[in-house]
């Protein structure tokens, strides 16, 4: 009995040695290795075959029309800039678009273009295309002026009551204006702006930004 219990145990072991070395050479035969522009990417087949019909899924099978070559250690030669890879092969990593400020979405969007990676194309066109909106948005503001006349006495009451998102531009001393006694008052003329969204009517009480700047420019000649 002690025997036919020591063989037993010996056909298991031997059997979980081959289930072992099975795993084994599955877990190698997942990772691929990729040189692009010179640098090289080390992934699984999975990640890569996330899309059925992309460039790297017909890579992984080794598709004859791909006309792909390896390299000296083995890794699949790619012609494009790694610096725009990082961000596909992440996005087929965890399916989120994370790209670095110093790419362009516009470079990102042309490499998935080219390993043809269908939902990656729609979601970084949609993010251009939030980009191009926001800016939009941002450049339609415009910033209207308003040229206000005051006495040298008054400008600090004039400060202590700027509200509303009005802030100063420009400060012109114009000259003195009037005698006080024995004293001269100066007079001021006091550029201020504010930042209204795109419209097509402003206020009247605001003074268009061209003749703003032009009251600026001849007070600074006075």
């Amino acid at each position: 009995m002690a025997t036919k219990r020591y063989l037993n145990r010996s056909d298991r072991n031997e059997s979980e040695s081959f289930e072992d070395a099975d795993e084994k050479s599955y877990r190698k035969t997942q990772w691929v290795k990729l040189n692009v522009g010179g640098t090289y990417f080390l992934t699984t087949k999975t990640t890569l075959c996330r899309d059925p019909n992309s460039f790297l899924y017909r890579l992984c099978q080794e598709d004859p029309d791909l006309n792909s070559d390896k390299d000296e250690t083995g890794a699949y030669l790619i012609d494009r800039d790694p610096s725009y890879f990082g961000p596909i092969l992440n996005y087929l990593r965890h399916g989120k678009l994370v790209i670095n400020k110093n790419l362009a979405e516009e470079g990102v969007l042309e490499e998935a273009e080219f390993y043809n990676i269908t939902d990656l194309i729609r979601l970084i066109k949609e993010k251009i295309k939030e980009k191009h909106v926001k800016m939009t948005k941002n450049d339609s503001r415009k910033h209207v002026y308003r040229v206000l006349q005051c006495h040298e006495d008054e400008l600090t009451q004039m400060v202590s009551t700027m509200s509303d998102g009005w802030k100063f531009e420009q400060l012109i001393n114009i000259g003195s204006s009037y005698n006080y006694g024995n004293e001269d008052h100066a007079e001021f003329l006091c550029v201020v702006s504010r930042e209204y969204p795109g419209t097509s009517s402003i206020s009247s009480d605001f003074e268009p930004t061209d003749r703003a700047k032009v009251i600026q420019q001849k007070a600074s000649r006075m």
